[in-house]
Formats: C-alpha cells, structure tokens, sequence
C-alpha cells in the first residue's frame, strides 16, 4: 500500500470520527495514524496477526485481520485519549534550568522488560515521580563517586508522569511507537584495529561490565568489581590476530582489564566507570569534533549518554530545526589517546556503544531504516545477457502470479 493510500485511510477516519475537518484544522498525518492505531488496538472487531516492531531487524509497520467471531467485553467502553505527536511533545528540562514551558505534555515509559510508550495528556506542569526499580548501582559505596555530580540528577525525561485525573472516565490510550523495545538495550561491538571481532546486545536494565580475564564480582569484592548484578561482558580474545607486533600489544592491555569498565543505566542515561588499571578514553554526543583526547578519571562516574539531550535533538530535527539527526554512538579506546589524528580503525581497542532505543527512534523518525552504524558496501556484478534473460524470466513470472494464471509447470 502506497503512502498516498495510507495518508487517504488515516484522513479518512480522522473525518469519520470527527477529529479533522478539512479546511479548518491542520492537517496532522502522524496523530492520525495514532488515532487509528489505538481504535484498532481497542476494537473487538480485529486482531493483530503480526507486529513487524518485534521482529529483527525491525520492521516499522502492524497487520490487523478482522475477526470472524468479535470476542466480547465487559462494561461500556471508555474514551480513549489522542496520540500526541512526538515533535509535539514537552520533554522534562534539567532541574534548576529554565524554558520547556510549553506545551505541558510528557513521555511515560514504565521501567519494565516488555516496554509500551504510553502518552498521556497532562492538564498541569506539576508532576508525582514514582520509586521505580531500584538500582543496585547506586550501592557501590567504595567507588569515590557514588552518585552523579550535582545537575546530572535532573527528572528523567523516560520517569512516569501521573496526572491526577477521574480513573472511571479516562483511559490512557497506549502509544505502541517503541513497542516491546527494552529501553535499556545496548548493542555492543568489539574491535581491534578496524576489524570487528565479537558483538553482544546487553539486556541488562542496569547494565554491565566489560572485562577480560577469569575474575568474576562476588558481592563481598563490590569495590573490586563492581556490583554481581551487571552483565558480564568479557572481551574477545586475541588469537585471530595474525600480526605478532598487534597481538603482543593488544595482549598486553587485556592482561590489565580485569577489573574492566562499567557501563551503568540509571534513568535511561548511560554512564561509564572506569575500574581497570589499563587507561580508557572516550567520545560520544555532546563532544566537540575533532577534540583532544578525552580520558575516563578511574573510579569516577561519568555521564557518557543522555537519553533526554537525545530526544531533545530529535524533536529539533523533526521540525526542521537541525539539519541532522541528534548522534547517539559512543565510542571507548583502551589503552591509546582517543580522540586523535589517528582514526579508531587504526586503535588497538575500540568498544562501540549504541543505545537500541536510540538507534530505532533514528530509523523511525528518518523515514528509512538507517545502516548509518553498520554500512555494507554490497558486491554484485554488471548484468550480462544471460542475467538479463533471467530478469526476464523472474518479470514474466511475476506478472503470471499478479494475473492469477497457472504455468505449464503448476501442478
């Protein structure tokens, strides 16, 4: 189905439901296909039969089928509220700073494994944070820094937001944007000199640490390892590396990585501890480029990622504000100054981070899925004539399956 039928069948039932009028409101396509989305989702009368959003890699659209036998609910059916519109929406500004003063709508993300992004119309500026999970994190009393510096506490823009509001007459209507993406996802890749030697997604809602060695946390060694709870990531061996002179080195900075680096979530913010003897260094959003070399200060809590900057840039880029879509990649270099002239094919050790939500919020909100982070220069040959008498084969083909016309092959 074409984007010009999608647009006519959202328009459509934006008029049925009397949500647009043509001619007096803005035209709105996105909350339009919300609007659509969450009747579907609410109707007796169809089913979803398969979610693209969880499959992999992601495929950003739903198929519904219609019921033959609508199942049938109890009580009458409350009246859901509107999608707003991502570009829209008023994310949380850090504590102490000014402006975010309108329009007073917030993102919701409840912190659990199967996630929905559920948007909500909020009436007042005022807000209730709950506890949410605790983060065994913030129990790492040994290290000198144990929560983050003053002004990097600041609301999170993914913390519920409850308005207080007559439960019997609302109902929130639940946005399925980021359905069953885990917030806290990592996509990890491992690299040595250019070349990419292992890759791990980390789960994980707290985090993990990368390490190397046979070392592993018990919860009286916190200080020595950070906390049991982490993810274990252990670097990728050596011996596929055929250059003596690079193994030897590359050998020689994994035998100091036992206590590893730590790469904690809290609040959807990624932050990174440095625990091992060898030096680390780090680039990433919010970092001038080029810059000089920006090392990791051991047993210091850094802020690496901020999922609110984030959102923030992609709300700019989708009102045509930036020019480009907001980074969201971090790069560690292990053991050599980063960054530098040197590009990081050239480093001994590079660890990229890729926060998933991240990533897929990119994608969706750039009109195509992107391979900015994996490009694959794809090998194919110019067509000779033999391939072009295949083509033809496979277009004849095609069309006799349009047409509904068996082959003298059918059975």
């Amino acid at each position: 189905m074409g984007r010009f039928t999608l647009l006519c069948v959202w328009q459509a039932w934006a008029v049925e439901t009397g949500k647009y009028q043509e001619g007096v409101d803005e035209p709105d396509p996105a909350k339009w296909k919300a609007n659509l989305r969450c009747a579907l989702n609410k109707s007796r009368e169809f089913q979803l039969k398969y979610d693209g959003t969880k499959e992999t890699p992601l495929q950003p659209y739903k198929i519904y089928e219609v019921c033959e036998h609508p199942g049938v609910t109890d009580g009458a059916e409350e009246e859901e509220e509107e999608m707003p519109n991502l570009m829209e929406l008023s994310i949380n500004p850090p504590i102490g700073e000014p402006g975010f003063s309108d329009p007073p709508l917030l993102l919701d993300l409840p912190m659990t494994s199967d996630l929905q992004l559920q948007a909500q119309m909020v009436e007042q500026r005022s807000f209730v944070q709950p506890g949410g999970l605790p983060n065994g994190l913030q129990d790492m009393n040994p290290l000198t820094s144990t929560q983050p510096e003053p002004g990097q506490m600041e609301a999170s823009p993914m913390e519920a937001v409850q308005n207080q509001r007559d439960s019997q007459n609302q109902q929130t209507c639940k946005y399925d944007l980021l359905s069953s993406v885990p917030l806290t996802d990592l996509d990890l890749k491992f690299q040595y000199r250019g070349r990419t030697v292992g890759s791990e997604t980390v789960s994980n809602p707290q985090g993990c640490r990368l390490y190397y060695g046979h070392l592993e946390p018990t919860p009286d060694q916190v200080d020595l390892f950070g906390p049991v709870s982490l993810q274990q990531v252990r670097f990728p061996g050596t011996s596929e590396i055929q250059n003596q002179k690079q193994r030897f080195y590359t050998d020689a900075l994994l035998d100091v990585m036992d206590r590893g680096l730590i790469l904690e979530i809290l609040n959807q913010d990624i932050y990174a501890i440095r625990l091992c003897q060898c030096k680390v260094f780090w680039s990433g959003p919010g970092l001038p480029e080029p810059g000089p070399p920006n090392p990791i200060e051991r047993e210091k809590r850094i802020k690496v990622f901020s999922l609110n900057d984030f959102l923030q840039g992609l709300i700019l880029y989708q009102k045509g504000e930036a020019p480009n879509p907001p980074p969201f990649e971090v790069y560690f270099c292990f053991g050599e100054d980063w960054p530098d002239k040197k590009p990081k094919e050239r480093k001994l050790i590079i660890v990229q981070v890729v926060p998933v939500v991240a990533r897929i919020l990119t994608e969706m909100f750039s009109g195509e899925m992107s391979w900015s982070t994996d490009s694959i220069r794809l090998q194919i040959s110019n067509p000779d004539v033999k391939d072009q008498t295949v083509e033809q084969f496979k277009e004849l083909q095609r069309l006799l399956q349009s047409q509904n016309i068996q082959g003298p092959w059918a059975p």
